[in-house]
């Protein structure tokens, strides 16, 4: 009768030899001298390195990656304070604004001005009867009503011809595109629709987040209130 061990029929594997050295962290105690004789391949070339030379660049990488997100960090956050300072600007004027028929054209401006956007518009309906003859009130159809109510949130991304476009100067350079319904209550019906174009197709994106469009929706149709009966 032959006789066999075990171990031929299951060899150690490399998961084997790491799960004993991970369990057995005083195996380098006893055998110390093995750490020393123990040669790793550079990840900067083909040279052989000692252990500890390979656990320092390890250590330096981790270092630079820190100091990268670190970076990035002071980016966005210089980012934000910048956008929180213009969105304070923008705001301001909305509150000092004396002559109501004027905030349709001022909110577009001044966010095209503040925010680098190429183009913008703004149309508002239901307005009182004081309003109906302002341009911000005229050739609103039905269908853009419609559409700027089902609107849950705004809309980013390619202008695939929507009707809105053509209120911009140059609806033809309106290659992404941003609808941001206007309306009093989260559920109520839209009232107006504010139009953000460019023609960087990655611009308005969707992708990108919407909180900050819908809080300058917040804001726009607060203001907008004043046109209303």
């Amino acid at each position: 009768m032959n006789s066999f061990n075990s171990n031929d029929m299951n060899p150690i594997t490399e998961d084997d030899i790491a799960n004993y050295l991970a369990n057995t962290p005083d195996f380098f105690e006893r055998h110390a001298q093995l750490l020393g004789q123990v040669q790793l391949t550079s990840p900067h070339g083909n040279r052989a390195v000692s252990l500890q030379e390979r656990q320092a660049e390890m250590l330096r990488e981790k270092i630079k990656a820190l100091e990268h997100r670190v970076m990035d960090m002071v980016r966005h956050g210089t980012e934000n304070v910048v956008t929180a300072d213009r969105l304070q600007r923008w705001t301001r004027g909305l509150l000092t604004a004396r002559d109501p028929r004027g905030l349709p054209a001022q909110i577009a401006s001044q966010l095209q001005t503040l925010f680098m956007v190429p183009q913008t518009a703004i149309k508002v309906w239901d307005c009182d009867g004081a309003y109906l003859n302002e341009s911000f009130a005229q050739w609103v159809s039905d269908d853009v009503k419609t559409l700027a109510t089902s609107l849950t949130a705004p809309y980013c991304g390619l202008n695939s011809g929507f009707e809105a476009a053509g209120w911009l100067a140059e609806p033809h350079a309106a290659v992404s595109i941003a609808l941001i319904p206007l309306r009093a209550e989260v559920e109520s019906p839209a009232f107006g629709l504010l139009v953000l174009a460019s023609p960087d197709a990655q611009r308005f994106n969707a992708e990108m987040g919407t909180d900050f469009l819908e809080r300058i929706a917040e804001l726009a149709s607060g203001a907008l209130s004043r046109l209303r009966p």
